[in-house]
């Protein structure tokens, strides 16, 4: 008998330390789940984006005048220009336009080459302009960026790479876009890769933070990579095997009844 309150007594401390660790544990998975955390009113926001100009991007360049033959020559034709006028897409294809080189340049019609990988689009706009002034009188030019698009993946509802229409995308809607993160992603480490000037930079990004909307990465760039990484339990799940869980459930479930035998026989 004394052996069996031991066994009792034993069991029931085991019961009370599990219960108590599960507890403890959801307290503290809490804290790692919920995104912005902190006042956010007191945040420190970034709030100018203007894109700047890479190689392979694919540009759209219309110009406008009052004069509508004297601009024609410096139009793709409008015929040979498939509008992407839909929401954010995945694998969509990019439309003919001008493409900037390995060497930054574009191919003009009429001017030839124009340096542009590295400007901001109102840079690139200005650039655009003295190059006509020759030519046009006080032109008017849309630049857009056709191929503008961000890849993400991990441990997300829907992975993949995304088309943005409107050339301006947060850290945030990025990861809506992607369905948003899965229990098992973790929110404290979100890496985003960006290559500037032919080098890529790695950042990482605390979505549970405030500071994330300080970042430099909040607004994220054309050809940005967005990578959520799987949490411990995930991790551990893949490498344990069938074989071994149903060990442990046996064993657990031959404790149980052990101690209902036990309690049983009193």
């Amino acid at each position: 008998m004394p052996v069996f309150n031991m066994f009792k007594f034993n069991f029931r401390f085991f019961l009370i330390v599990l219960i108590s660790g599960i507890f403890i544990t959801s307290c503290t998975d809490k804290k790692k789940l919920i995104y912005f955390q902190g006042n956010l009113s007191q945040s420190d926001a970034n709030k100018t984006y203007n894109p700047v100009l890479k190689i392979d991007d694919v540009l759209s360049i219309t110009i406008m005048g009052l004069e509508a033959e004297a601009v024609k020559p410096f139009n793709i034709p409008l015929a040979n220009i498939s509008q992407n006028v839909g929401g954010y897409s995945q694998g969509t294809p990019t439309p003919p336009g001008y493409l900037i080189d390995s060497e930054g340049n574009i191919e003009f019609p009429v001017i030839g080459k124009i340096k542009l990988a590295g400007l901001s689009r109102s840079a690139a706009i200005d650039s655009l302009k003295k190059k006509l002034v020759p030519y046009l009188n006080n032109p008017t030019i849309l630049l857009r960026i056709l191929n503008y698009k961000i890849t993400v993946l991990g441990e997300v509802r829907n992975p993949g790479t995304f088309t943005i229409p409107n050339e301006r995308i947060t850290l945030p809607e990025a990861l809506g876009i992607a369905g948003d993160l899965l229990i098992t992603g973790v929110r404290k480490n979100v890496l985003v890769i960006r290559e500037i000037d032919g080098k890529r930079t790695e950042t990482m990004v605390n979505l549970t933070s405030k500071e994330l909307f300080s970042s430099p990465v909040y607004y994220l760039s054309q050809n940005d990579l967005v990578y959520v990484s799987p949490n411990r339990a995930k991790i551990n799940s893949s490498v344990v095997n069938t074989t071994n869980i149903s060990l442990v459930v046996s064993v657990i479930s031959l404790l149980v009844t052990m101690a209902v035998l036990f309690s049983s026989q009193k």
